[in-house]
Order: structure tokens, then sequence, then C-alpha cells
């Protein structure tokens, strides 16, 4: 029993990967066992010179690519020397994300030896609908936008998109993600977007519109653990993805990059005659991770310490190096250049350890490069949703390019082993499709609601789920509701579910006025189209809870409406608070009632700035919960509060 065989393995049901394309001759894409195309698939699979029909099968059911944006942006046509017009996948990043959210099952599957076991996607018997929309120099809006109303022309059930604006999230009616995911989720579809790499700074999540699910990053329990040993006997932990010549048996000379031309090292910035023979202590940031060992390499130095600074804190990205290299965190790496200085004759060597499962690290961690909260085009809303494994995750790769994606790599391989909110939005997208195979009459809303509610925010050492950018405990700011859990999201107990016109309603309660909001819905709109605002954002539907405080402004309330989607028809619920410190929280009424007539009911939650509990907040938020149970289900939604700069003081 389980989301797996309760929705076998997603079968049938189709996920749109927006991406840079796919390599379809890959094993995670072979069809063998699967039933024939869903009679609901009304797309096509494009060919090309490089992509023959033969390219779709019953698990690759169609294929597009998109670049009349590129194009224009160019000038001029692609240059089919350097990249495919065609739906293949050239750079990677798309086979990847297409493999782990729908994957089919793969027998001894490895990167160079690393991770070796059976990969499979989230739903290894849901269908992948490939739309190119990413190119060498970005991905452009109208090729976005066009892919996606194509893909719910077409007849997907979940639209993954592990893309994102650069920058600070645009306005809801000038992003193409925002208003294409509208669209989608009119027509019943789930969108899957990541939160963004910009990680750990404040405010960085994009794709935080409240119809996406906006997915961010953690770790899982696998580490690659290749450790520093310096002459002194200290050992520090590392993780590396090397594969091939291994450092002589005996100790080398330590050279701080910094000390030899470049402390990022970057090509040709290291002067040869101080690194020769020698393992050269690189610092992070600047250049591509694996760059820098080809620096070393190329000054003919024999190996690479790379060490985080601050900005990386202890977050560690295995890499597959292309000279024996390790990667330390912060802590580690201050140390190594102490000795370095201090040390009259510094030497080192590095232990490859393989692959390690297990409780030690504890996992999951929120990722540094994870983006973060708050929301800061609409603060009532909290975003990121959820966290899932986004580092050092194992998936497909393109025939084209190497695991490193640079032109100096030689090497090409089947899987590779990547990280970025990109790797955890197709696993959020494969469980939605799981979802939606076993409730198809469930909203997007629902799914996401199911998703979320029943996510977890305690690592496998029973302690809350840590940041690795500080070391400390994460917020919801950070990991949204928590982990997704997959089996328990198949039986919530209750959902947040929400409409369209709920979703107009709130673009009414922001400001937007009936020509803005015709962006969304595609067409003229009458001046009432707003006579069902919401009093205030914060009063959709959602399954999460944010509150600001203004300076006049001590009392927040919102509403809600849950409804029951357990097996039992008679249940009570009772609501559990657990405060954030400096508010009181009131909950009207605290008991729900379910029974036939009452399939769907609502609540009032008020959050009280309490002065006096003030002094106890250290920060100017502050974070809780509230659950509602039937002794069977726990239905948990996160509080996040923030007091508005300088509110504090006029208390």
């Amino acid at each position: 029993v389980g989301l797996w065989q309760n929705s076998y393995y997603g079968d049938g049901v189709i996920i749109g990967v927006l991406d840079t394309g796919i390599w379809p001759e890959r094993p995670s894409f072979t069809d063998s066992g699967l039933s024939p195309v869903p009679d609901t698939w009304k797309g096509i699979c494009e060919t090309g010179p490089d992509f023959p029909a033969s390219a779709c099968n019953r698990k690759v059911i169609g294929a597009r690519a998109f670049y009349k944006g590129y194009q224009s942006h160019l000038g001029h046509s692609i240059d089919e020397t350097k990249e495919s017009k065609s739906p293949r996948d050239t750079e990677g990043h798309g086979t990847h994300t297409a493999s782990t959210a729908a994957g089919s099952v793969v027998s001894n599957a490895s990167l160079f030896g690393f991770a070796r076991g059976e990969a499979r996607g989230m739903a290894s018997k849901a269908r992948i609908a490939a739309y190119k929309i990413c190119w060498s120099f970005g991905c452009f809006d109208s090729d976005i936008l066009a892919a996606m109303d194509q893909a719910t022309a077409d007849g997907v059930d979940v639209i993954s998109l592990s893309v994102g604006a650069t920058g600070y999230a645009p306005q809801y009616d000038h992003d193409s993600i925002a208003i294409g995911a509208f669209g989608a989720a009119a027509h019943g579809i789930v969108v899957s977007c990541s939160a963004g790499n910009s990680g750990p700074g404040t405010y960085t999540a994009v794709n935080i519109a409240p119809w996406i699910i906006t997915v961010g990053a953690s770790t899982i329990d696998r580490e690659f653990p290749a450790d520093v040993v310096l002459g002194d006997g200290r050992i520090f932990g590392g993780v590396s993805l090397y594969y091939g010549p291994p450092l002589p048996d005996f100790k080398l000379r330590l050279v701080y990059a910094g000390d030899a031309g470049n402390r990022y090292c970057y090509m040709g910035g290291i002067s040869p005659s101080k690194v020769q023979g020698k393992i050269v202590l690189c610092d992070r940031g600047g250049n591509a991770r694996v760059e820098k060992g080809a620096a070393v390499k190329l000054a003919g130095g024999l190996g690479m310490i790379q060490a985080n600074t601050a900005e990386s804190g202890e977050e560690l990205i295995a890499d597959a190096h292309l000279v024996p290299a390790t990667m330390v965190g912060e802590i580690a790496g201050n140390k190594i250049r102490e000795y370095v200085k201090k040390s009259p004759f510094p030497t080192a060597t590095i232990l490859f350890r393989g692959t390690v499962v297990g409780p030690s690290p504890p996992a999951p961690k929120v990722a540094a490069f994870s983006s973060r909260g708050p929301n800061h085009l609409t603060p009532e809303i909290l975003k990121p949703d959820v966290i899932a494994p986004g580092v050092n995750i194992l998936a497909g790769w393109t025939g084209f390019a190497a695991p490193t994606d640079l032109d100096i790599d030689p090497r090409r391989v089947d899987f590779n082993i990547i990280s970025g909110t990109s790797m955890s939005c197709p696993h959020v997208s494969g469980l939605a499709a799981l979802l939606k195979k076993a409730y198809p009459k469930w909203s997007p809303a629902a799914i996401k609601s199911a998703l979320m509610t029943t996510a977890y925010t305690l690592d496998n050492s029973g302690s809350t789920i840590k940041d690795l950018a500080t070391g400390e405990e994460s917020s919801p700011f950070g990991h949204g509701a928590g982990h997704v859990d997959p089996n328990r999201a198949l039986n919530p107990g209750l959902v947040y579910d929400i409409d369209n016109d709920d979703y107009i309603a709130f673009l009414c309660s922001i400001g937007y006025d009936s020509n803005r909001i015709a962006v969304f819905v595609r067409g003229p709109t009458g001046s009432d189209i707003c006579e069902g605002k919401l009093a205030t954002p914060g009063d959709l539907n959602y399954p999460s809870f944010s509150v600001v405080f203004y300076s006049n402004d001590h009392v927040v309330k919102y509403k809600r409406t849950v409804k029951n989607v357990g097996t039992s028809v008679d249940v009570v619920y009772t609501a559990k608070v657990n405060a954030p410190a400096g508010v009181e929280i009131n909950v009207s009424p605290c008991k729900l009632e379910f029974s036939g007539e009452n399939k769907t009911l609502s609540y009032e939650i008020t959050f009280a700035s309490d002065g006096l509990g003030l002094h106890a907040v250290d920060s100017l938020q502050a974070f809780g919960s509230i659950e509602w149970s039937d002794g069977v289900h726990l239905v948990r939604s996160p509080i996040a509060v923030r007091w508005a700069q300088g509110l504090k003081d006029s208390i």
C-alpha cells in the first residue's frame, strides 16, 4: 500500500516537461511494459534531422521545440552546428528533469559507480511530453508562454517547469510563467515550479504566484565523502564524484591558490611554478566549480581542495571533477587556509570514500542555494510551498555534453548527479501526477494542499530541519510547509480547495483592475469582475498562513474553508495551535464537525500581536503552526509572522 501502488505508478498521467528538450534514447525513456498512449493526448512528435519519429514512443509521447522568441532575440536563425532546433536536448538539464519526474525503472544506474542502484522517476509509468523552451542563451518569455499554452491544449495533466526569472520575481502580470500557469490551472493542470537558486538571501523565491506549487531544495541521506587529511593528522570531511587515477599514496605539498596567482583558480590564472606537483586550495565562487580543478591541472597541480566561503556556508555539492578534488565547508576551509599559512611545510591528501547512505549527517537539510521567502510580491502568501530532494540527484543525461557541461570535459554519461531547485521541482511534479491518478477529480489546489498539509519539518534524527546556510533551524521562509511526504499525501484528511474565481478575487485584493486581470483570463473582463474581491489577499484559501503586522494593525484575521476527503464522513477535527512568540492566536470554531451534509466547513483565525510577548522575539519574525486532527489525520499549516520594520519600537 502506498502512493506508488495506489496510483499504478502514475500510469497514463501526462507530465509536460518544459526545459531544454530530451535525449530520448536514454534507458529512462524506454516504454517496455507500458499501456498505449492515452486517448486524451492531442499533441505531436515534432521530427527533425536528429529527431526521427521513432524518438517518441509510449513513454515520450510528444516532443516540440519553441524558438521564435529566441530567434527574435538573436536577430537570426539558430546556428544548428551549435544547438539542435529539434526537441533533442544538447544541454542535459531537460533529460535530467524529465527522468526525475517520470523515468522508467533502470537497474544498475550510476555515475562512474557513484549512487549505484535502481533509478526510477517519481511516477515511473507516467508519460512525458517534452517542450524545448530553453536554449544556449536562455529561456525567452514568449517561448515559455507559447509552450505552456500548447501543453494545455495538448492535454497534459501536470506541467513541470524548472525555470525561473533572474533577479526578484516580476509582477504576476509581467511574468510569463505566472500567466501561463493561471491558464493551465484553469484547465485543471497542476503547475510545479522551482523556487530558484538565489538563496540564502531573503525575498529571492521566484514562481511565487499562488496558483503555482513553488518547490525549494533539500539534501537526502546519501553522501559522496572525500576527506581532506592534513600533514598534522587532522581530517576534514568533504564531497566529490571524482573518478580516475588516484593521488600518490603519500601526502603532497599543499598551497593556497591566493598565494599562486588567484584565489578562485581561474583558468590560466595560477602560476605553474608555484603549484607543480602540489594540491591546491581554491576558494569557491567566481567560476565553475569543476573549471577550478581543470585550471589546477593545466598549471601542473595534482589535486584540488575547494573551500566554501561565507556565501555557501556548509553546503557541499559533489562534482565529477577532472582532477582528484573535493569540496569542504567554510569552517574546514578556514582551518585549512590557516594551516597552509602557519605550517612551514604544509602537506595533504584526499581520501575518496565512494557512496555512503545513512543517518549521518542528518537529512533533509535546506540547501543554502535554495531561494527563500518572504514573498516579495504578496507577503500574505507564504512561499516557497514545500521542499523536495535537490542536492546530488542522479538522473538521465544528454549524449551531447559532458557531465560537467564544460567543453574541456570529453566524458559522456547515461546518468549524471547534479543539484538545484531544478532537481527538486520534478520530484513534486511526479508526485502530483501520482495524486492526479489516485484522485482524478481533485483540483490542482487540492493536490497542492495534500502535499503541503502532510509535509514534515523534522529530519531523520528527530530534530527540526536545519538550514545549510546557517547551521541553525530552518524556517517556513526556507522550507515552506516542510519536506514532501508522498505516502501521507495520499490520505490528507482535509484539503484547502481554490478555484479560478478565487484567484481572480485574490488578484482584485492586491489592486489589480479589470485590464490587468484580462492578461490572465485571456480576454475582455467586465468592470464588475472585482465584485467578489477578497477583504485581504491573506483570505485566499491557502494551506499556509503568512501574517504581517503593520504599525497601525495589531490584529489580523483570515478565513479558511476545508473539505473532508477522508474515508469517514462523520468525523470531528480539533485545532491545536503552536503560536509564534509574541502572537496570540484564536481559532473559531476550534472544532469542525463534518457529516454527509457538511463535507465543507469554514473557520476564522485571528492573529493578535502581543506587545508584552514581543520582548521574547529576537527578530522581526516568528513562526508556528496550526494542526487539525481527527485522531487519524494530522492536517498541518505553517504560520509565519513578521512585524513591519519599526513596529516593535512603537508597541
